[in-house]
């Protein structure tokens, strides 16, 4: 068995009325990305979709073409990132939900709860408070949330893991009660007819793999995407990307090359870990000079990359042969697999060409 790729996926290709109150009329992350502009030569800004152009997520037949290019490149399934702020108000549910009821594609998929404040700052709002507070009401929400994606989690398509449905916490720790919540869950799937969940801690660290192994989740997903940064920067970089980012505003920016060199690590081989593969980082469309910026990436280094994790995990049962692509269709913060017009579908063939090399 090949391992499953999971490939995140952002719905925020469609209008909502808050977007709309918060950034203007008609604002999609296409308004991010048709803004952008190069901050030092050679910035490959802005980036212009190919294939499937500008598209609106409220379209079927968007969807679907999605979905078939995922499949031909060996993509096993959509992560959903899942927006529930509490109180059981949700944002940009209509893509999924829409996915959910038509039975269309009929391709895999399971949800990330992305459970953090949206801050303005990020869509080029210069304001420091929150346009929408993340909030934990305890366990009358959890059971309300829970209820909400039970017919998710009963559909045919829904990923699982051990029998369960996968199900992802982008910031596991800002949970003030944790293991509460999980044991709900579980007490609620058992009694639903589900088998469990099972449960994915997301994280930037990888030294906090046992930490949140011990608050009940069943695996820890690992991005190792700013480790390099972290860890691998000598102060001479420091300093250079200081006078980058304030002096000469080009941005906070590393070579992809050097940073993938961080991009694995022996916890990937343990069961309960799932790997993190990274077609490309550059968050300037959103914030501007203040954006973390890879240079340099392309197909044929992103096939090395995704190789090198292909083999930390070939070793695990099949089931938990498990890698999370970051991401299917992140634009505005240029880490998306869509073809595009620089590289058309080199990231995707060279992700089917890493499988076919195994």
């Amino acid at each position: 068995m090949n391992a499953r790729v999971l490939a995140f996926y952002l719905p925020q290709f469609h209008p909502i009325p808050e977007n709309d109150q918060w950034y203007g009329k008609g604002f999609t992350e296409w308004t991010n990305v048709g803004k952008a502009k190069p901050l030092f030569r050679g910035h490959y800004q802005p980036q212009v979709p190919a294939d499937l152009g500008y598209y609106d997520l409220r379209v079927p037949e968007t969807r679907e073409e999605q979905a078939a290019m995922a499949k031909e490149y060996g993509v096993h399934a959509f992560c959903y990132w899942h927006y529930w702020f509490g109180d059981s108000k949700r944002l940009l549910e209509r893509p999924f939900n829409e996915v959910l009821r038509s039975g269309k594609p009929n391709f895999p998929f399971c949800l990330a709860w992305a459970n953090h404040s949206w801050k303005g700052i990020y869509n080029g709002v210069k304001t420091k408070e929150s346009l929408i507070e993340q909030t934990y009401g305890g366990r009358t929400d959890y059971e309300h949330h829970f209820y909400e994606l039970l017919p998710a989690f009963r559909d045919e398509r829904y990923v699982k893991v051990d029998g369960k449905p996968f199900f992802m916490v982008f910031a596991p720790l800002e949970i003030p009660d944790s293991k509460e919540f999980i044991d709900y869950w579980q007490e609620l799937a058992h009694q639903n007819g589900l088998k469990g969940i099972h449960f994915v801690a997301h994280t930037y660290r990888p030294d906090w793999v046992d930490k949140l192994l011990d608050l009940g989740y069943d695996a820890v997903n690992v991005v190792r995407l700013f480790e390099y940064q972290r860890v691998g920067l000598s102060f001479f970089r420091k300093v250079v990307n200081k006078i980058n980012r304030e002096a000469l505003k080009h941005g906070f920016w590393c070579q992809y090359k050097d940073a993938m060199q961080y991009s694995s690590g022996k916890e990937d081989e343990r069961e309960d870990v799932y790997p993190t593969i990274v077609p490309n980082w550059d968050h300037s469309p959103r914030t501007g000079r203040f954006g973390a910026i890879m240079k340099g990436s392309t197909p044929k280094l992103f096939q090395k990359h995704v190789e090198q994790v292909l083999r930390s995990v070939s070793k695990k049962t099949d089931e938990h042969q498990i890698v999370i692509l970051k991401s299917w269709n992140e634009w505005a913060e240029g880490n998306y697999m869509e073809p595009d017009l620089k590289f058309g579908r080199g990231y995707l063939e060279a992700l089917k060409q890493a499988y076919d090399n195994r």
